[in-house]
């Protein structure tokens, strides 16, 4: 049921982008710079829509082999500290967009990347714009295709009208304070790494929007 719901979030992107665009053609007389503009976006989100699974992995692969050797250097340099590593959920730990009914598999490559820096004495940390309503679910997929778990954010009924992203970075300033040092946070969305908090950030591909 969670996976449907989130996977929906893309589709509503694409939808918006298209209520968009048709907003702009009807203004073409006025501006239509403004809706060459709009038409390419919305050509843009529909193209990243319909993007296939492997090209997805292949570009998912590309920025882990980045962030693979910054993690494994750093965890060597991290004597005297507790490094974490903060990782968001669908589309970036869960394969959310590609399979519709839980469990659902993990992204690859980044479990093999959690799997190393939790052998490597990381804590691994998750922090999701998910309600909290469905945590067990969250909780019993992630243990279920592997990843190790240190601990699990999600949004209470009163986080639902924050910000995403003031959202994540308040959790990210929670870890901090617990002690830790963040030293990579992961994600596919501008929302999951602005906001500071964390010493190195990769962003995987969202298609503009289309995977949220």
């Amino acid at each position: 049921m969670a996976s449907i719901a989130f996977r929906g979030r893309a589709a509503a992107t694409v939808a918006a982008a298209l209520v968009l665009g048709a907003t702009g053609a009807t203004q073409a007389a006025a501006a239509p710079a403004d809706e060459s503009r709009s038409t390419t976006a919305v050509q843009a989100r529909a193209a990243a829509a319909e993007v296939d699974y492997d090209t997805w992995q292949s570009d998912v692969r590309k920025v882990m082999d980045e962030a693979r050797p910054y993690v494994e250097q750093r965890l060597d340099d991290s004597a005297g500290e507790k490094p974490a590593i903060v990782l968001d959920i669908d589309n970036t730990s869960l394969e959310t967009h590609f399979q519709v009914l839980p469990p659902t598999p993990a992204v690859k490559p980044t479990l093999e990347l959690a799997q190393y820096a939790h052998s490597r004495g990381a804590a691994i940390f998750f922090v999701t714009a998910r309600p909290d309503l469905i945590s067990w679910v969250t909780e019993a997929n992630l243990e279920a295709v592997g990843y190790p778990i240190t601990g699990l954010y999600q949004r209470n009924i009163g986080d639902l009208f924050r910000d995403t992203a003031e959202f994540k970075t308040s959790k990210r300033a929670q870890i901090e304070a617990d002690g830790y040092t963040i030293v990579a946070n992961i994600g596919n969305n501008t929302s999951d790494l602005v906001g500071g908090h964390a010493e190195r950030t990769f962003k995987l591909p969202d298609y503009d929007g289309a995977l949220d």
